[in-house]
């Protein structure tokens, strides 16, 4: 009798933000985000100069736990998580804890999208959601083997789950989902009329 198990497992973690830490308020957490999103001018020229929808804070702040608040707290939530999901990777830290390396603010309006990329330079990868509005971008994730599958057929459309390429996750607001940093994403366009908001985060080792 033939013996089939799954390889190389690639792990995805999504939790309310809310089970670890102290809670955050959400519309407090929302107002700070469109409060700097508004007097952020070094990051709104950025955003203009690259052709980037609508509004990060990636390229021009990188204090925000410092200047909120808000984002304090979120940090030491979103720590909680980190660990937690270090933890079922079964990483061998060293005795070390991954330490916050960056964090910035998203706003994407109707029609924005963000290409996919990488996290180059990190080990843990995330975002959390502070507004998903009806009929906005899910997070798609690539399957790391892709560029390696030659000739191989495309998967049939009712395929596993775990065998498609590529797996489309809908976050509500109030979640967080983490990844290996390696791991190929991108958020497709935005087909709502409002915009959708969220906080993402490095997590680095050392």
């Amino acid at each position: 009798m033939a013996h089939i198990t799954s390889l190389f497992v690639t792990r995805l973690y999504r939790a309310q933000l809310s089970e670890l830490g102290k809670p955050i308020d959400a519309s407090e957490l929302e107002a700070s985000c469109w409060s700097i999103a508004e007097d952020d001018e070094a990051g709104q020229e950025w955003c203009e100069e690259n052709g980037y929808p609508g509004y990060t804070s990636y390229a021009s702040l990188d204090d925000l736990p410092y200047r909120f608040p808000i984002f304090r707290d979120l940090e030491k939530v979103l720590d909680k998580h980190v660990a937690a999901f270090a933890e079922d990777l079964e990483f061998d830290l060293g005795g070390k804890k991954l330490k916050l390396d960056s964090l910035w603010i998203n706003i994407l309006p109707e029609g924005g999208t963000h290409s996919s990329h990488i996290h180059p330079h990190s080990v843990i990868s995330g975002t959390t959601y502070v507004t998903m509005p009806e009929g906005t971008s899910a997070l798609k994730l690539e399957d790391p083997r892709l560029a390696r599958m030659m000739a191989a057929p495309p998967r049939r459309k009712d395929a596993r789950e775990e065998l498609r390429a590529f797996r489309y996750e809908a976050p509500e607001a109030g979640e967080v989902l983490l990844w290996e940093s390696w791991l190929r994403h991108e958020v497709p366009v935005n087909m709502s009329e409002d915009d959708r908001i969220s906080v993402s985060f490095n997590y680095a080792w050392g």
